[in-house]
């Protein structure tokens, strides 16, 4: 009688060994990227195609999974805790039990204790999280018996998958399985930052790629140089007073434009003027190259594509009435992914210098999403580019030195006043004492 114990005990662990190979293929299947199975098949792994063709029909695997799962644990309670009860009862009785409702209650509970136990942990617990941790190589060990059990069951698949697909209907959902559904941006910056939190991901290449996603949404009037700060060279001014202010600008490229930039002629490299003498009868018109023009609207991706196409890697930004507002180069466009670029003649001021706690110096022509993201507050404005524009907003008039304007907990004093903008403005936040600069959550140190 004993033997017959001893092997329906084996049974039950089995059953609960087979409870765990569905319970990781299950979750393996979940949890694998086809990118991954894919590179699985391209490097020869045995079974990688096996593996393939199951990620291909991920339905109808899980629900092969969820029937060796159902029958497993049925015949797990079915045959385990009898057996365990049974094998259970000469023990019980050497300790003294000889009541058959005290024989039959404490096997049953201890019976039960232990195969449930054995069910969450070995069965259960232990194959999801080896599953979800190695996905793949767990998906290489279970293709091939996972495949034949699909393949042994179909009909009976069949029938339970147009069951649920009824079911579903029932309750308003239809269509096609949501498992291989893409990501959404949002789904991949959320990604991106758990990698950068858990240090897949360095600080620099996380905001690189967060970088990315933002090139897309940006248009050249966000990037471009504003009109009053573009240097041009006069076609009526002496060649040498040119000279003069290329020396002193030391800029890579000039526009040509008569008088001023509302009549562009075009567009000199200075590499253009080697080897050549400029003296005062000298003809801009035969080094110049034609102006390229793009819509302030334009998104950067396809301004970049421009650039790519025409070999000129300046073009002049135009407003909805055709009047040029600004220039924008090849190096603004790369900004918005690398961050700033500064060349051997750059002497860039940086947007924002702490003059304390609590207190800043930030020039006007600050990015609005820089001053959000730095100060934590939200700037809810659609018609200014530059923080220059939001105080102007803010105030309903053009700025004088000694305004001053409050934005939630910050107070704006304007102490400097440029073509009619705010150049120069001094933030400081009286209401909080002693706490230091608003952390930047886009410098955020490397994990």
């Amino acid at each position: 009688m004993w033997m017959q114990d001893v092997i329906e005990i084996l049974i039950a662990i089995a059953l609960v060994l087979l409870n765990g190979f569905f319970v990781a293929a299950e979750f393996a299947l979940v949890k694998v990227r086809g990118g991954q199975v894919d590179e699985l098949v391209r490097a020869g792994r045995p079974f990688a195609r096996t593996g393939q063709w199951l990620v291909e029909r991920m339905e109808g695997a899980l629900s092969a999974c969820q029937l060796g799962i159902t029958m497993a644990s049925l015949a797990l309670g079915w045959v385990g805790e009898p057996a365990f009860a049974h094998l259970l009862r000469p023990l019980l009785e050497t300790l003294g039990m000889h009541s058959e409702a005290v024989l039959h209650t404490t096997a049953f509970v201890i019976a039960f204790s232990v195969i449930t136990s054995l069910h969450l942990v070995i069965g259960e617990q232990a194959p999801k999280i080896f599953a979800i941790r190695r996905a793949d190589q767990v998906l290489l060990w279970c293709a091939l018996p996972l495949k034949w059990f699909y393949l042994l069951t179909y009909p009976m698949m069949v029938a339970l998958n147009v069951s649920t697909a009824f079911l579903l209907k029932q309750v308003g959902l239809e269509g096609e399985s949501e498992h291989d559904a893409p990501h959404s941006e949002d789904e991949l910056r959320a990604l991106l930052r758990q990698s950068h939190v858990s240090g897949h991901l360095s600080r620099s290449e996380h905001r690189l790629l967060h970088a990315v996603f933002e090139f897309d949404d940006m248009v050249c009037r966000r990037i471009m140089v504003p009109r009053v700060e573009v240097e041009f060279f006069g076609i009526n001014d002496p060649p040498r007073q040119c000279i003069e202010l290329a020396r002193r600008t030391k800029h890579t490229r000039y526009p040509i434009c008569n008088n001023s930039l509302d009549e562009v002629l075009g567009v000199i490299h200075v590499k253009d003027l080697v080897g050549l003498e400029v003296n005062d009868a000298f003809d801009w018109n035969t080094i110049m190259r034609p102006p390229r023009k793009v819509p302030e609207n334009m998104p950067i991706s396809k301004l970049l594509r421009h650039f790519q196409a025409t070999h000129q890697l300046m073009a002049f930004v135009v407003d909805e009435y055709g009047t040029v507002i600004g220039i924008v180069t090849l190096e603004n466009v790369l900004e918005q992914i690398i961050g700033e670029v500064d060349d051997e003649f750059d002497n860039a001021e940086p947007n924002i210098v702490s003059q304390g706690a609590n207190e800043w110096l930030v020039l006007g022509t600050t990015p609005v999403d820089e001053i959000s993201r730095y100060f934590k507050i939200a700037l809810d404005v659609t018609d200014a580019d530059t923080f220059s524009g939001v105080l102007v907003n803010s105030a309903q008039r053009l700025l004088s030195v000694g305004d001053r304007i409050e934005l939630g907990e910050y107070i704006v004093d304007v102490v400097e006043v440029r073509d009619d903008r705010a150049a120069l403005v001094r933030v400081t936040r009286p209401s909080v004492e002693n706490s230091g600069p608003p952390e930047d959550s886009s410098q955020s140190p490397d994990p």
